[in-house]
């Protein structure tokens, strides 16, 4: 439930306890936005949040930076058309430092002319990069489209011409600041509201966490209280439930064999179906195999048989061939043969011839021995 508290200073203090957790946040919102500036120190508001960091009265801009990340390091801000906001997240027990450290940033912040010349460089760089990116640009172009001259049309981080000619005076003058006690000359800064508002915060929030330790025991007693109450159900139920079990049982088991009964009989013909179907199925297969294997036996039968005439006739054709071939070898033998009884008969012509020579030129009785 969310509280709100004004302090006896004039700061309205708004709080929404959460007491499941360990941490806390805490913000200033600071009625100053650009809406509070003009032409000639537009983005003074945005400086401010920025110098706000760099350094107090009694903490450089490294000892700011150490003491936050002592605490969590989640301290930053931010500023818009309507108001600047500081802020930060912690442990709970860290709070009264949170606000201590954004108190004295808030109120004591020196504006040294080193660091603000450092801080003005990277603001001029932040303007860079929203010029460069194309969401942020439209819609700061269509805010000066609508207000026009009015100061929700200024740009927050400022012109780049505004912002670079930013002084320590320019900012320690800004008037919208000063009226709510937040940046004031070093001899005119009153320091007593923000203690108020501290020790405020301080019992504000050992109030809460007294709440939460009452909560916490509260909360802790009513689950062993229910835990307790549902044990105690459940040991009941489990016994109850043990007593019908029992009263049941042999009932159950009648059932349950009646059951297994109709369920094995029920197995039992659903087998035999079973069985009847796969010997039909054989006896169908069987059937099917037979009739293939003769129409395949019929099929090598007519292979065969003309296989065997195929090869029956090329072995006709092989005889008739080797017949011919013997008859015209015989032939041929037989020519040869004649030729060579030609020439036979020649020579024994000649030899006739040669002889009846021979005795006509006396030389027959010569001839007559030699054939002895």
């Amino acid at each position: 439930m969310v509280k709100t508290v004004t302090l006896s200073n004039g700061i309205r203090l708004v709080m929404e306890p959460m007491l499941n957790l360990r941490t806390v946040s805490f913000g200033v919102w600071v009625k100053v936005g650009s809406v509070n500036e003009t032409q000639e120190n537009n983005g003074i508001s945005h400086v401010i949040e920025h110098c706000l960091f760099k350094g107090t009265k009694t903490r450089s801009a490294k000892q700011l930076a150490d003491e936050i990340s002592a605490i969590g390091d989640q301290l930053n801000a931010f500023t818009g058309k309507e108001c600047t906001a500081f802020y930060g997240v912690t442990l709970t027990e860290y709070l009264p430092k949170l606000i201590e450290l954004m108190g004295d940033m808030l109120q004591n912040s020196t504006f040294e002319e080193e660091p603000l010349k450092k801080e003005l460089g990277v603001i001029l760089e932040e303007i860079d990069m929203y010029d460069d990116s194309p969401e942020d640009l439209v819609h700061e172009l269509l805010q000066k489209k609508v207000w026009e001259d009015h100061p929700l049309g200024y740009i927050i981080s400022g012109e780049k011409s505004v912002v670079s000619a930013m002084t320590k005076e320019q900012i320690l003058k800004n008037a919208a600041w000063q009226a709510r006690q937040m940046v004031s000359e070093a001899e005119v800064v009153r320091t007593s509201t923000l203690e108020n508002a501290l020790e405020d915060a301080k019992k504000e929030s050992e109030r809460i966490m007294n709440e939460a330790k009452n909560y916490d025991a509260k909360v802790k007693a009513e689950a062993e209280e229910i835990v307790n109450m549902t044990l105690t159900e459940r040991r009941q139920e489990l016994e109850d439930a043990r007593k019908e079990l029992e009263d049941s049982r042999e009932g159950v088991l009648e059932e349950a064999r009646k059951e297994g009964e109709k369920m094995l009989e029920a197995v039992r013909k659903e087998a035999e179906e079973l069985r009847q179907r796969l010997d039909e199925e054989i006896e169908n297969y069987r059937k099917a195999r037979e009739a293939e294997l003769k129409e395949s036996l019929k099929e090598a039968q007519q292979i065969a048989q003309a296989t065997l005439e195929e090869k029956t006739r090329d072995a006709l054709q092989l005889y008739a061939d080797t017949v011919h071939k013997t008859e015209e070898m015989a032939n041929l033998i037989v020519a040869i043969y004649e030729q060579q009884m030609e020439v036979i008969q020649q020579d024994r012509k000649d030899i006739s011839a040669i002889v009846e020579k021979l005795e006509r030129q006396g030389v027959h009785q010569g001839l007559q021995r030699s054939r002895r």
